[in-house]
């Protein structure tokens, strides 16, 4: 298969597998699915009795992979960690847990302040991992991570799903988003790389029907005509250089001489640091 070079030209969404993440299971024949791959007992519920309760991250623009439903007065709350292992998920988790019974409440002209106790649904808390498991455990609690095993005043504890044998809805998501990063890894965040990766997936029959059914709805999601990799990677660079300007500032106040702030701040150009120590030395 020739790649088409036009292609490379455009940038993937960084975002791809969350947005991927969000419309699959927007649909309640797959959140359901999703249901069903960890509650196998529960042969009753039905898409009519599935409520979707997702936040929704307009600022961040689903940067954050969030997904909450409620099932058999079970609260679910799923979030993807992807391929980076970071423990501060919980905190996400905490924060997204108490959104979510804030929400609850109002929908349901709950009264927090009344004596009547309210009726709560009990939380169900998980996390999508899609790197590898190695040595990674099953389940994670804010109290053992963050305070040494404590006991504190409040708990949250999250299962940890990985990859695996089964053919559920979750793992077959899990291996989409394997078989992106390998593609990423090939081709970068192109076009092609996503067209391959529903190629090999459809092949292998992983999330096929919804590939199948959306496929140009996929791709579209998961192209941007920005890219926003490169803009959070800029945002970042201009917020340490405007730190940097700040401790230039100090340090000619200091009169530190120019060569040593120059080696210390190699962010900063000797021209735009003649520029600082001159408007430092007119406050003088």
């Amino acid at each position: 298969m020739v790649q088409d070079e036009t292609t490379q030209e455009v940038k993937a969404k960084r975002t791809a597998k969350n947005s991927v993440f969000l419309d699959l299971f927007k649909d309640k024949k797959y959140l359901l699915a999703l249901y069903k791959a960890l509650h196998p007992e529960d042969t009753e519920t039905t898409e009519n009795s599935l409520t979707d309760v997702t936040i929704e991250n307009v600022l961040t623009d689903n940067l954050y992979n969030d997904l909450g439903f409620i099932a058999n007065n079970k609260l679910m709350i799923l979030v993807e960690a992807q391929s980076t292992w970071t423990l501060n998920i919980l905190i996400r988790i905490l924060l997204y847990l108490a959104e979510s019974y804030h929400k609850y409440f109002e929908q349901n002209g709950q009264n927090l302040y009344g004596s009547r106790k309210v009726k709560i649904p009990k939380p169900e808390l998980y996390v999508i991992f899609t790197g590898n498991k190695g040595g990674k455990p099953d389940t994670i609690s804010l109290s053992k991570e963050f305070f040494s095993g404590a006991d504190i005043d409040i708990e949250v504890k999250a299962k940890v799903i990985y990859e695996s044998d089964t053919k559920d809805i979750i793992n077959q998501y899990i291996i989409f988003c394997r078989v992106l990063d390998e593609q990423r890894e090939k081709y970068g965040m192109t076009e092609w790389a996503v067209k391959e990766t529903i190629r090999i997936c459809k092949d292998g029959n992983v999330l096929k029907e919804y590939l199948e059914s959306k496929e140009m709805e996929v791709v579209t999601i998961m192209m941007s005509l920005f890219d926003d990799e490169k803009i959070m990677r800029n945002y970042g660079k201009s917020e340490r250089h405007e730190a940097d300007r700040e401790t230039a500032v100090r340090m000619f106040t200091d009169r530190e001489p120019i060569e040593k702030i120059a080696r210390y701040l190699p962010t900063l150009s000797l021209e735009e640091l003649k520029e600082i120590e001159a408007e430092v030395m007119q406050l003088a």
